[in-house]
């Protein structure tokens, strides 16, 4: 229950002048760190090198060092339907915000009327005059009425007037911060929804080169098949010979052809792969990718510049976009504990009107034909059977959320960073470890072909080297883009620049 009780004017100018600038929203304070001051460091973590640039300003142009990456990532920023859904959250966002501040300003309104009234003889009623105060109308609008009466004669009476009004109908008087913190909690949305949509960016940045590395490595994984099967056609084709000229028995040939139809499928499996790898980089670009912008090998080539941060600091993790996101969300929330606990309070509103009357429309503005309309009032909330009392319980319930939310995002985004950077500490001696194995293997592939031409070896045991030498070939190229990848990922999680 509710209870109205109107004051004059100046009474409620001067409540609002003592107490306006009143907000009774908890005082804002970021939440305690909930992982540790500083990134790991040492052992299989790498070092920052001294001259190292930050990676959240280097722009995804600069980072990423392949042309035809670079006009992929572009179409994809200028297409992906999820981009452009997080695009338009923003302003809706933003348009929402517009809405609430709205609030803030009184919405003045004008309007004009004219009453044509004609009374028949000896109708009830009929005065030689009257008028009325105008009042207000309804949606905002000051309404004003009046009559100019006629005498009762034999005719009729004709009765006419004009009017025109301006003015502000239950104006609001934030005296406790309600309609105040309620702008801000949606200009906090409106922020949250903006780093947002940046997160969405950068991890559509990440996803596209991730997606073209894809490609680039089974391109190369394909080609090493190839390649690995006219090998193994080779051999089939010798021991099939032998075993026809009796040099040999038919296990031989029936072991060969093991190895040569396992390249086989792994080729039909990669072509597969291949295609089903351009469709979902056409799905992240929003549009067909022409084959001129995508890889043909990965090579040993990086897909982006090889930076560190040079602050290890986990205040770096602060300035990621979701980061950025979860804490306007919790600001939000804190500036709606402020408008739940002003219903508590007085609402003071304010009705106002300036008008003319007049019996004919050209003294519509003439002198002594002004009227005005002041009503001021506040309604006092006495029971509402714990409905304010529930609210304040959920906004402060929600603030808890929002902090929890925050600090869990923190966390995740150390764990990124931190995963990242202990693959980025290893990756290098994997890859050398990599190369020297294919090295190896490749040399004992060749010495077991020998020793069993001549007579020393099984054939087995040749078989089983060009097996190993062939999957240490497959497991480089695997090593090779998880390097690729492991450098995208680092330039992810810490936020990557977006210019």
């Amino acid at each position: 229950m509710r209870v109205t009780i109107r004051f004059p004017l100046a009474a409620v100018l001067v409540a609002g002048t003592v107490l306006t600038g009143c907000n009774l929203a908890p005082h804002y304070l970021r939440p305690a760190s909930a992982v540790p001051a500083a990134l790991p460091q040492g052992g299989i973590y790498p070092v920052a090198a001294t001259d190292a640039r930050d990676i959240t300003k280097v722009g995804w142009r600069d980072f990423f060092i392949d042309d035809r990456l670079r006009q992929v990532i572009q179409r994809g920023l200028d297409n992906n339907r999820n981009l452009q859904i997080a695009a338009a959250t923003v302003l809706q966002a933003r348009a929402q915000y517009h809405v609430e501040r709205a609030v803030l300003f009184p919405s003045t309104t004008a309007s004009a009327a004219a009453t044509y009234t004609n009374n028949p003889i000896g109708s009830a009623g009929a005065t030689t005059g009257s008028s009325a105060t105008p009042g207000t109308g309804a949606g905002g609008t000051a309404v004003g009425t009046g009559a100019v009466g006629g005498s009762v004669g034999t005719g009729s009476t004709n009765l006419q007037y004009y009017s025109a009004n301006v003015g502000f109908s239950a104006f609001e008087l934030d005296l406790f911060g309600r309609v105040r913190n309620l702008s801000k909690a949606a200009l906090e949305q409106y922020f949250a929804s903006d780093e947002a949509q940046r997160s969405t960016r950068i991890s559509l940045i990440a996803e596209i080169a991730t997606a073209w590395l894809t490609i680039a490595s089974d391109e190369d994984q394909l080609a090493l098949s190839r390649r690995t099967l006219g090998t193994f056609k080779d051999t089939l084709d010798l021991t099939s010979a032998q075993f026809r000229i009796g040099v040999a028995s038919e296990l031989e040939p029936r072991q060969a052809e093991t190895n040569y139809q396992a390249a086989r499928n792994d080729i039909a499996v990669l072509r597969t792969r291949i295609a089903q790898d351009v469709n979902a980089l056409d799905l992240l670009v929003g549009a067909p990718v022409e084959p001129a912008l995508l890889p043909v090998a990965l090579g040993d080539a990086r897909a982006g510049i090889a930076v560190l941060p040079t602050d290890l600091s986990s205040t770096v993790l602060l300035h990621r976009p979701d980061v950025l996101q979860a804490e306007h969300q919790l600001i939000a929330q804190n500036a709606n504990i402020g408008a739940a606990r002003a219903a508590f309070f007085p609402t003071i509103s304010l009705t106002a009107a300036l008008g003319t009357i007049s019996p004919t429309l050209g003294g519509l503005f003439g002198s002594g034909s002004g009227t005005h309309t002041v009503s001021p009032a506040i309604s006092l909330p006495l029971f509402d059977g714990g409905r304010n009392r529930g609210n304040l319980d959920y906004a402060r319930a929600a603030r808890q959320g929002a902090v929890a939310t925050y600090q869990k995002t923190v966390q995740t985004a150390f764990r990124e960073v931190a995963d990242a950077l202990a693959q980025r500490g290893t990756i290098d001696e994997q890859i050398a470890a990599q190369s020297a194995r294919v090295n190896a293997a490749q040399i004992a592939a060749k010495l077991a072909k020998a020793r069993y031409q001549a007579g020393v070896d099984s054939f087995l045991t040749s078989l089983d080297t060009q097996r190993t030498a062939y999957a240490a070939q497959q497991q480089l190229v695997t090593t090779r883009f998880n390097r690729g990848g492991n450098l995208v990922e680092l330039y992810r999680s810490l936020g990557g620049g977006l210019k």
